[in-house]
């Protein structure tokens, strides 16, 4: 039976119930590579990287070519001309595809969010007419869900479907913006609401049908490969078929598809950080200062290990999560689940999972990119090292796919419906254990070992969630400060769990070798830097709390204790590993 979405936090995982990075088999490495492959042929021989301004024919070539390779139908069943990978290599595609610097955004867009509805919520009829065509990139897609007056709050979107009897169709008339890929898509995935209804619908739009005309490409700060511009609709027609699922479904399949984007984007930006990592590595053994190499002074080593350390607990807890929906998707299978309503039910039963990492993989790799840019100096400043393209394209992670701060919102509020509404998730018994627990540990009688390390963690939480509600009741949902320190405690959690879990699982696995030494060290590493982001957490919360309660004081302080390692010597340990190696190699 698979693990629940959310229930890392109430119960113990073994590390034989998770995968990890190394158990990749030959068939997806030799994907991974390929994708490199085609990169380095397409993409980084070229002077510059093609802007969407000046370039947009040539970028549409790389999509096709591409397609050729099979690389646009990937989440596509087979028999719509698709491979149809499974979740967890459709994530080791995208983060792959970041090595293709803002042709990642293209045609990430047109193999997840802009052609999953129709995979997800297509009839027969849609799936048939357009999912052969979009894998061959014949036809290709764009997403447009976004608004001038609708952003985080998508669903007071202004965009109207009204009905033409006479023509057996309807009309949309609205505007949309950011829309990727519209200033070459053949067919949009349009939110609108029909008539007077109150919640949004979905629509599959040519472009051949006519009433649409498209803005100027957008001047962006980065991503400048990627076409962005505003899409308006005029009195444009629409087949009465071409509604895709049922009425006022369109805000429901908007989350769902974002669910899916959410980790998929997270892939991508561990791909990302580890391609900044490796070119701060390559460019600390090529220059030198005071008679030495910069990988050789400590400050440098500092940065190294620290970007290692979060590129290897971000992947850790990102591929823990895509096998949990590849293994949700057997179960409902097995289960006799209709086929279109299975991955759907995948991807929903770990949205909490979703939106902490793509909140922790964003910031991971915002870090990377600027720790490679300073690494860098002032060649990092040069466009000649393409580090400041890096650097620019980063910043709209932590904005799309839903922005950062409502992400955290979005995890801490799911788990507390799971928990205390739908019941989902049983939280009842496991927090009736905790002041047994808090009291064990208050009187240093514990077991002192990483996983209780890792359950005090969890009872903390769990606490520090009752005296703020306990202190605003309802009102909790608007002290956002709080709520985001919670979720930033639970992504914690989950990261560091999965990074833990992982190593238990490779002493089983591996000979205790040198890389082997350095995914322990990381481990170590993780464990003091979140207890660190915890306690920082913790009394941000208890200092914000109206009344500040001295049993709640000593709850944080006795359950937020890790044994001592030495940060430093962990780090400088581990960056010389990967210097030595001359790219990130774990």
């Amino acid at each position: 039976m698979s693990i629940k979405g959310g229930d890392f936090i109430t119960k113990k995982t073994e590390s034989s119930a998770v995968f990890v990075p190394e158990e990749w088999n030959e068939e997806e490495k030799m994907l991974k590579q390929m994708i490199h492959d085609f990169l380095d042929k397409e993409l980084h021989v070229l002077e510059r990287e093609p802007e969407a301004s000046k370039d947009l024919p040539q970028i549409v070539e790389m999509l096709d070519k591409a397609a050729e390779l099979g690389l646009c139908g990937i989440a596509i069943e087979e028999k719509y001309g698709g491979s149809d990978l499974s979740f967890n290599a459709g994530l080791l595609y995208m983060e792959a595809f970041a090595y293709g610097f803002s042709f990642a955004t293209t045609i990430g867009t047109h193999v997840s969010i802009g052609s999953l509805p129709i995979v997800y919520y297509g009839n027969d009829q849609q799936k048939e007419k357009y999912l052969p065509k979009i894998a061959t990139a014949e036809i290709k897609t764009a997403y447009a869900l976004t608004e001038p007056s609708a952003g985080s709050d998508a669903n007071s979107g202004k965009t109207k479907a009204t009905i033409d009897t006479k023509n057996n169709c309807y009309l949309i008339n609205g505007q949309k913006m950011w829309i990727t890929n519209s200033g070459f898509a053949e067919i949009f995935i349009v939110f609108a609401k029909i008539e007077d209804d109150e919640k949004l619908s979905a629509f599959i739009i040519e472009k051949s049908f006519g009433g649409i005309t498209l803005g100027e490409e957008e001047k962006k700060l980065g991503i400048k490969g990627s076409s962005t511009r505003q899409v308006y609709f005029e009195n444009c027609p629409v087949p009465m078929e071409n509604l895709l699922g049922k009425r006022n479904d369109g805000f429901k399949i908007a989350l769902n598809i974002l669910n899916s984007g959410r980790i998929k984007l997270s892939a991508a930006t561990i791909g990302g950080s580890k391609f900044a990592l490796s070119k701060a590595i390559q460019y600390s053994i090529e220059r030198e200062q005071f008679g030495k190499s910069i990988g050789e002074f400590t400050a440098m080593q500092y940065k190294i290990g620290e970007m290692a350390r979060k590129i290897f607990s971000a992947e850790s807890a990102i591929y823990r999560t895509g096998r949990n929906i590849d293994l949700k998707e057997k179960e409902l299978k097995e289960n006799k689940i209709p086929e279109n309503e299975i991955k759907l039910k995948g991807l929903r039963e770990y949205a909490i999972e979703c939106s902490l990492m793509k909140v922790y993989a964003s910031e991971v790799l915002d870090y990377c990119v600027d720790e490679s840019l300073q690494i860098h100096g002032g060649m990092g400043y040069s466009v000649e090292t393409k580090v400041e393209m890096g650097y620019r394209d980063a910043r709209i992670t932590r904005i799309y796919e839903g922005t950062n701060e409502i992400n955290r919102m979005l995890s801490f509020g799911e788990l507390m419906k799971r928990g205390f509404h739908t019941k989902e998730i049983d939280l009842k018994s496991f927090t009736q254990k905790i002041p047994f627990q808090i009291f064990k540990s208050a009187l240093g009688i514990q077991e002192k070992s990483s996983s209780q390390y890792l359950e005090n963690f969890k009872y903390l939480f769990f606490t520090l969630t009752k005296y703020a509600t306990d202190a605003f009741g309802r009102a909790l949902e608007h002290e956002q400060e709080i709520i985001m320190d919670l979720a930033d405690i639970l992504a914690e959690i989950y990261v560091l769990e999965s990074t833990y879990l992982r190593v238990e699982k490779l002493k089983t696995k591996e000979s205790k070798d040198a890389a082997f030494k350095m995914k322990q060290n990381i481990c170590d590493l993780q464990f003091y830097e979140a207890n660190s982001k915890i306690m920082q957490c913790a009394t941000s919360i208890f200092d914000s709390l109206p009344k500040r309660h001295s049993s709640l004081k000593r709850v944080i302080k006795s359950l937020v204790i890790k044994e001592k390692v030495n940060p430093m010597e962990l780090r400088r340990e581990i960056a010389k590993y990967l210097i030595a190696n001359k790219e990130y190699s774990l």
